[in-house]
């Protein structure tokens, strides 16, 4: 069964209508209804609030412990994507770890470049800091061009010496914006939803005219010394596989404590499909564990 339905979302995948490297405001659109197509479940409640300045959307589900959080940064490229588009995946992980997720609705490019979007996760953090929540409840979590935003995160956070949350867990993480790990054309045939030329796209929009080995965008180049248990999940068919195995491997040059988790013969960000794909709800189960292992009191 498990390979049956891996067949299918590759399928789904495959001949869907999203080009990650095409026109944004068209993709934008695309995006956002492909999310919007699956419901929610009844128990999760979404509201429209803001951090430090910076627009958020306050995830809850059922029998959730109000002191812990997930902060979560959405995917999209640094182009595409929102916070209101990130409440399924956000929710299917806060309900197994029992936590409120709050989703960062940072700005996006071309209209906001690096480093508008860290600058904003570092606001977010911040703020939640200062409305008297430890450091110690709470997690990182980030998918895609949000898994990569975490890492920089907490770079960022680390200089300027702001209490680390407890942990972080990104899926598929886009770490490299100089697209040059092997991956990104050794797996371009089995990769369905990305392709090497439509990340160049993002990063150009995202970048500018700045080097795309800059650390606070490619955090694969930073130093990691200090970061938090951090996990990372990632499909063996993805162009971004390499992205993952660096980062962890950085971390661990770095002595931070890593587990690098890869899925077999699944597609990025394979966690978002949990309601048909087995191997996202065996994922999402030890992303959470992860994450409560981690939590002190």
């Amino acid at each position: 069964m498990t390979q049956q339905q891996r067949q299918a979302l590759d399928e789904i995948l495959r001949h869907g209508p999203l080009d990650i490297g095409g026109d944004v405001a068209e993709q934008r659109t695309i995006f956002h209804e492909m999310i919007a197509s699956a419901p929610l479940p009844d128990d999760v409640s979404a509201k429209q609030d803001e951090l430090g300045g910076v627009p958020v959307v306050i995830v809850e589900t059922s029998q959730l412990d109000p002191s812990a959080v997930l902060l979560y940064l959405h995917g999209g490229a640094y182009a595409l994507g929102s916070a209101p588009d990130s409440v399924g995946l956000a929710s299917d992980l806060a309900r197994r770890v029992g936590a409120r997720a709050i989703s960062v609705d940072y700005r996006l490019a071309p209209e906001h470049p690096f480093p508008a979007a860290v600058d904003d996760a570092v606001a977010a953090y911040r703020a939640l800091l200062d409305q008297g929540v430890p450091s110690s409840r709470i997690a990182f979590v980030g998918e895609s061009a949000g898994g990569g935003l975490v890492a920089a995160t907490l770079v960022a956070l680390k200089d300027a010496g702001v209490p680390l949350p407890s942990s972080a867990a990104v899926f598929s993480p886009w770490t490299d914006l100089t697209v040059s790990g092997p991956s990104a054309t050794g797996k371009a045939a089995l990769d369905p939803a990305l392709t090497p030329e439509a990340l160049r796209t993002r990063a150009r929009d995202y970048l500018g005219i700045r080097d795309p080995a800059t650390p606070l965008a490619s955090p694969i180049f930073a130093d990691l010394t200090g970061l938090p248990p951090l996990l990372i999940q990632v499909g063996s068919h993805e162009i971004l596989l390499d992205d993952a195995v660096r980062l962890a491997a950085r971390a661990g040059e770095h002595d931070v404590p890593v587990e690098l988790q890869v899925w077999p013969e699944v597609p990025h960000v394979f966690q978002g499909f949990a309601a048909i794909l087995d191997d996202a709800d065996q994922a999402l189960n030890s992303a959470a564990a992860f994450i409560k292992r981690n939590w002190t009191d």
